[in-house]
C-alpha cells in the first residue's frame, strides 16, 4: 500500500512521517527503511530504522528511485522524505513511478512526503493520498 503525505513546505509533513516511522519501528517484524536526501533525520529516528541517503546511492530520478526501492521491498516498510527532491518536480513522472511501486507493495507499506499543494497534483498522484 502506498500513502502520500502532501503539503506545502512547513506544513508538518516530515513530523507526520517521523511519527509514522517510530510507530512502524515499534511494531516491525522486518526492517523499517527511511530514504531521504541529505541525512537530516539521523537523530530523529530510532536506532533500528535503516536510513538511506538518496545522494549517496546516486538516486536522482524517479527511474533510479524505482530501481533502488524495488530491491528494498522484501518485507520492509519504506518511508521516503521529500520524493520531489529525489526525483524532481515532474508530477506525471511521479505518478508513473507511484503506479509501478504500487505493484510491488502487496505485503509492505510505502509512505512518501510530497512538498506540493494537493491541488497541484494530477489525478494519478492524488489517487495515493489516504
Amino acid at each position: 500500500m502506498i500513502n502520500l503525505i502532501p503539503g506545502k513546505k512547513g506544513t508538518g509533513k516530515t513530523k507526520i512521517l517521523v511519527d509514522s516511522i517510530k510507530k512502524a519501528a515499534e511494531n516491525a517484524t522486518g526492517n523499517v527503511v527511511c530514504i531521504e536526501r541529505g541525512m537530516q533525520l539521523t537523530y530523529d529516528l530510532p536506532h533500528n530504522v535503516r536510513l538511506a541517503d538518496a545522494e549517496e546511492y546516486g538516486i536522482n530520478s524517479f527511474d533510479s528511485f524505482y530501481g533502488f526501492v524495488d530491491g528494498l521491498m522484501a518485507g520492509n516498510d519504506v518511508f521516503v522524505d521529500g520524493i520531489l527532491k529525489i526525483g524532481g518536480r515532474d508530477y506525471d513522472a511521479l505518478g508513473n513511478m507511484l503506479e509501478k511501486v504500487a505493484v510491488l507493495t502487496k505485503d509492505v507499506n510505502v509512505t512518501f512526503t510530497v512538498s506540493a499543494d494537493v491541488d497541484e497534483l494530477p489525478a494519478k498522484v492524488k489517487a495515493f493520498i489516504k
